[in-house]
């Protein structure tokens, strides 16, 4: 088996490289040294230099082929007007790099980060890091002379982590801690949400574009845009405030106000200035909850203020400054907004580079034990007192709440409300079984008359209201859940596998599109017909 060469790469030390003709070999001189050293064996030594040290590189080379003239010395000119200039630094070396011909099957390489300024060596970590120098650093120092003679001593660094077991397990552990803060603490197990989470940690500490959290009412989408903010404010990615509003709440010269300020006087009312929401938010964060709800105006010049961080207050003729991340909160499908002109295309376009779409409650059966143990904590602590459930009132809540009659419409909204209630009805803070039945029911009847509404509310839009007297209440409540079905996901595939997710098993070949395609065909519907707001 061949060894590989070793070609160390590193500046000449104008400063440590330099001594007195008469302390010429009683100096530790670190480029001198290494070439010393009998436990590192250079084969061939790439010395970058400037013009001006031309000089001290030919003594250095000369002495380095005394003390090891097995070694092959080249010296490389590169040139920068200012050393301390990380720029001019950077680009000189990135043009070494690029121009040079690595061979990493037959050469090793060590970068020598003792030399040269601060700055070289900032750059020399980067490039080498960023892999433009297929390298490990070489780290050299001074030590107790042996046998009269000062070699010195010398480290290997390799940056790749994945070779450091402690240091990986380190990096494992502090993700795995980022993405349990992003979950609010909850031991989740649904896979799809695991992996959800899992891809927004990894965006909220590598990128500063926009965020869109999408998905229905309650599933969470506030708060885990709090926990985003506080994640980023942790690794110090944001300075200020988290700013918070929720789109629908604001209607004509009131939302452009609220949202970008306003001069004295700008309209009736105006009595003094306001500073705005998005003003409020520089250096930290502005979340805008339901964002489908603005106004065509205010998306106007929210584009621009997201694109150019710039935007006017009204009455104003100054643009302000203002430099915050945002994420942005819908239950609404955009896209069908912008096909109805209600949303503009290129504000989407701007705001959806990540966009993650939060599942339902009634999407992630497996986490809803854990998120029930999670509010009947947190129950407990703002009762001050221990709230517990017997192990079979647990079992026959669970089992109703896993079911397909828990229709969790409100979805964590609802859970809450749920516990809520079952604890404040507990005598000395144990639920029971009588506690539960009496939850069941009313959480059945809840649902029951927001169903039969919500039917006939459906059903009207999209048929019209004289249909509903044409249509037997068995198909109106059928093809509510089917409307359901199709806004969560929005393609006949998809929204087809989900309605026949237990038939399609018995199918040698199973078409759900074409089923559901035709189950609205009698109807005389399309899915797109069906998709409302």
């Amino acid at each position: 088996m061949n060894m590989k060469e070793t070609v160390v790469i590193g500046f000449l030390g104008s400063t440590l490289d330099r001594v007195k003709e008469s302390e010429r070999w009683l100096t530790w001189r670190p480029s001198v040294a290494l070439c010393q050293n009998e436990d590192l064996l250079v084969d061939r030594f790439e010395i970058l230099y400037q013009k001006k040290f031309k000089g001290l590189l030919d003594i250095v080379m000369e002495d380095i082929k005394s003390v090891s003239p097995e070694t092959e010395v080249i010296g490389n000119m590169i040139e920068f007007a200012n050393p301390w200039d990380f720029e001019q630094v950077y680009g000189a070396l990135l043009d070494f790099a690029l121009s040079y011909k690595f061979d990493t099957d037959r050469e090793d390489y060590l970068v020598h980060i003792t030399t040269g300024s601060h700055v070289a060596q900032i750059c020399c970590f980067i490039l080498t890091e960023s892999r433009y120098f297929p390298a490990r650093l070489l780290q050299t120092s001074p030590s107790v002379a042996r046998e009269g003679k000062n070699f010195g001593a010398f480290h290997i660094i390799d940056l790749d982590l994945s070779k450091y077991d402690k240091i990986s397990q380190r990096f494992l552990y502090e993700q795995q801690d980022k993405i349990s803060f992003l979950k609010g603490g909850i031991e989740t197990r649904n896979k799809r949400f695991n992996q959800l989470i899992e891809k927004i940690e990894r965006v909220a500490v590598n990128s500063k574009e926009p965020i869109l959290l999408t998905g229905p009412t309650g599933a969470g989408k506030s708060k885990l845009a709090k926990r985003i903010y506080e994640l980023k404010k942790n690794k110090s990615l944001i300075q200020e405030r988290f700013v918070e509003v929720n789109c629908a709440t604001l209607r004509g010269e009131g939302a452009m106000s609220t949202l970008f300020g306003h001069k004295k006087g700008a309209f009736t009312g105006a009595v003094s200035e306001r500073a705005g929401l998005l003003m409020s938010a520089h250096r930290g964060m502005l979340f805008l909850d339901e964002i489908g709800e603005l106004g065509m105006d205010e998306q106007t010049m929210l584009l621009r203020a997201v694109e150019e961080k710039r935007f006017l207050p009204l009455g104003s003729d100054v643009e302000m400054e203002s430099d915050f991340d945002l994420i942005a909160g819908t239950n609404r499908d955009l896209g069908k907004a912008v096909e109805e002109g209600n949303f503009r295309e290129d504000l989407l376009a701007r705001i959806n580079l990540w966009t993650f779409n939060l599942p339902g409650l009634r999407e992630r059966p497996e986490d809803i034990e854990p998120n029930f143990n999670y509010e009947l904590q947190q129950f407990s602590e703002k009762l001050f007192k221990r709230i517990t459930i017997n192990k079979e009132a647990r079992k026959k809540y669970l089992d109703f709440a896993t079911s397909p009659e828990a229709l969790w419409r409100a979805n964590f909204r609802d859970l809450n409300a749920s516990v809520c209630r079952m604890a404040t009805l507990s005598n000395s803070g144990r639920i029971t079984t009588e506690v539960v039945t009496e939850e069941i029911e009313r959480l059945k009847a809840g649902w029951s008359y927001k169903r039969d509404n919500r039917v006939d509310a459906v059903i009207a839009r999209v048929l019209g209201p004289d249909a509903l007297e044409e249509i037997d209440l068995f198909d109106r409540c059928q093809l509510a859940g089917v409307i359901d079905v199709c806004n969560q996901y929005h393609s006949l595939s998809q929204a087809g596998r989900k309605l026949f997710n237990v038939s399609r098993e018995r199918k040698k070949h199973s078409n759900d599109s074409d089923r559901l395609r035709k189950y609205l065909a009698k109807f005389n519907l399309t899915i797109n017909d069906l998709l409302i707001q």
